[in-house]
């Protein structure tokens, strides 16, 4: 699979409306977020820090619905974060980040187990930007990249039972439930999309 150049840009999207999401975060005004233009981008060396201080700004709430990476993840971060890049290299996978209108990281949209075809979906997003669209249009622009850059025919995510918000994402993307999953210890479901060229 040939590799994508690490300034590659996935595209921009403007949402003129938040959408009405349920789960942590949802509810809150949508000030700040209205007509925003935000932009999925494929990782690369500088976005290093800003990965860095989403992933412990936001720590305490991913712990409620996925297992904490840990202190040692923290630790370990530039190692970990050279890793990620040179996976991505080999094609294997694919890590994008989804940047606001400020440049900060609000979420993490990632392509892993790149194989024969398919893909394992895997994503996160800020607690502050949850409950208006967000990880619903990102995940539906990660699956016109999954087919549109990297040659993709399904793609597959598990969710914990208790992640509602994670699993009508996936719903509205277009993803179907198809059975128990593990996810990271707790119990899930997978969903899958198959995917069709436009």
């Amino acid at each position: 699979m040939p590799t994508i150049p690490p300034a590659a840009t996935a595209g921009r999207w403007r949402r003129p409306e938040p959408a009405t999401e349920t789960g942590p975060g949802a509810g809150r005004g949508a000030a700040g977020y209205r007509g925003a233009v935000r932009e999925l981008q494929q990782l690369r060396s500088d976005h290093a820090p800003r990965v860095l201080a989403f992933e412990l700004a936001n720590r305490a709430y991913f712990a409620t619905s996925i297992s904490d990476r840990g202190d040692a993840y923290f630790a370990q971060f530039p190692e970990r974060f050279r890793a990620l890049l040179s996976e991505q290299e080999t094609g294997r996978a694919a890590y994008y980040v989804l940047l606001d209108e400020d440049g900060s990281v609000i979420g993490r949209f990632n392509l892993r187990d790149i194989d024969d075809g398919a893909a394992e979906v895997g994503y996160r997003v800020a607690e502050r930007a949850t409950g208006r669209g967000v990880a619903t249009a990102a995940v539906e622009e990660l699956c016109r990249l999954a087919v549109s850059r990297h040659g993709l025919r399904t793609l597959r995510a598990r969710t914990t039972h208790e992640n509602v918000a994670s699993q009508r994402v996936l719903a509205k993307a277009g993803f179907a439930p198809t059975g128990a999953a593990d996810v990271g210890g707790r119990a899930g479901s997978w969903h899958v999309r198959v995917l069709h060229r436009s």
